[in-house]
């Protein structure tokens, strides 16, 4: 099975997906009402970008959660992986935050 895999690239990978799916279901509890489109256009065009930038730290709780899946199993290597684009995620989030 993947999961059982110890490696940095699986755990970049995860790292990579669990953001985008940790947004939409972010989509889907608070926009259930709108499509894809117009909740994407609501989040860049509101004042502030307020909605995006939670709705994007939020995202960024399902890595937490993987990481922690990763370290209990002893996958160091996946756990790495994930830590690395969680840091990549966070600092584009602090940026969007500070300067946009």
């Amino acid at each position: 099975m993947i999961f059982r895999k110890d490696s940095i690239l699986l755990g970049a990978i995860l790292g990579f997906i669990g953001p985008v799916l940790g947004l939409l279901i972010f989509k889907l509890t608070k926009f259930s009402e709108h499509t894809v489109g117009a909740t994407i256009k609501y989040m860049y065009l509101e004042q502030g970008h307020r909605t995006l930038s939670v709705g994007l730290s939020l995202a960024l709780l399902v890595n937490a959660v993987l990481f922690t899946i990763y370290v209990n199993a002893n996958k160091d290597q996946t756990a790495k992986g994930i830590f690395a684009l969680t840091c990549i995620y966070g600092v584009g989030i602090l940026l969007l935050k500070t300067f946009w």
